[in-house]
């Protein structure tokens, strides 16, 4: 039985729409409705009548309608947002400890957080990668400073707007956008002030959304944590309703407009993708995990290497 651990620090932050607005990704708010890419370069118009007519004129002209649709979805979000600020709360809850490996397992005191392993190497690597090769192994009696996190918005905001769709479906990508910056600035934070092994960290915003920093933050459901189950793990670590969040029991989180993952320094550290796995691995690790494999396998169907 896992028994829990004890922080090295434990803090919760708690942010208004302003605090966190220059973090957001406009690129993924503007994805959300279909938009290219480079129409997100709305974001950084000063609002000058002139710079937003010359912004629209730079595209084709099959083009520019859809630049002026994605100016004024973009300027009724920004309305949104200064119209509801202070209205709803973004909180981020995170953990630090110290931690070492052990094969596939992350080890804090005798608390254990299996992982998965690549099992074919990414073109041009000869090995595998693990989220736990970023942290010293057990057998060198070193530890190091290893991050949990869990980031969520008050429902409230994913719900507003019931009679009027438009208003609410901004509502509801500014709910996500939201989570993914706060996260983003407290990450910054926790590097630079509370973990601190970055204290001289002078990037631009522009720089931190391209993740110019040293460390990684992967979040459950992304390539490296493909199972949502470690949402529980995660939730037995921080007590997600400390900040009014859930975890269902599909591993998904409540409110939607939320994030959850870890928090690692190795500057060696890089995102990777699982990608397949063999119904040997899918064995080990239900049995690390104390699950079937069969309770696991529809967590990790899409990873499951078919015969």
């Amino acid at each position: 039985m896992n028994k829990k651990p004890t922080p090295v620090f434990s803090e919760t932050v708690t942010y208004d729409l302003h605090d966190i607005s220059e973090y957001i990704n406009w690129i993924y708010f503007f994805h959300s409705w279909n938009f290219q890419p480079k129409f997100a370069s709305v974001a950084e118009l000063d609002g000058c009548p002139a710079c937003n007519a010359a912004w629209v004129d730079s595209f084709s002209e099959e083009e520019r309608n859809k630049a002026s649709e994605a100016m004024k979805l973009y300027k009724d979000a920004l309305s949104l947002m200064r119209k509801h600020d202070g209205d709803f709360k973004i909180k981020v809850k995170y953990n630090l400890y110290r931690a070492c490996s052990d094969m596939d397992d992350i080890v804090i005191e005798k608390y254990r957080i299996p992982f998965l392993r690549q099992q074919k190497p990414e073109p041009g690597k000869d090995y595998c990668l693990c989220l736990a090769d970023f942290l010293p192994d057990i057998e060198s009696g070193k530890t190091d400073m290893f991050g949990v996190f869990a980031t969520t918005v008050d429902k409230e905001m994913e719900n507003a707007y019931h009679d009027d769709l438009y208003s609410r479906m901004i509502m509801q990508v500014l709910a996500e956008r939201a989570a993914e910056a706060a996260t983003e600035k407290c990450h910054e934070y926790v590097r630079k002030k509370t973990w601190g092994y970055a204290p001289s960290e002078n990037l631009s915003i522009k720089e931190l959304l391209v993740e110019k920093y040293d460390g990684i933050r992967p979040a459950v459901g992304y390539p490296s944590i493909p199972d949502n189950t470690i949402n529980f793990i995660i939730d037995d670590l921080l007590d997600f309703s400390e900040i009014g969040l859930e975890v269902t029991e599909n591993g998904a989180m409540k409110p939607l407009a939320s994030v959850s993952g870890f928090m690692f320094s190795n500057p060696h550290s890089r995102y990777f993708s699982i990608g397949k796995i063999t119904a040997e691995q899918l064995d080990d690790y239900a049995k690390r995990r104390g699950k079937s494999p069969d309770e696991l396998s529809k967590f990790l169907s899409k990873n499951i290497e078919k015969l």
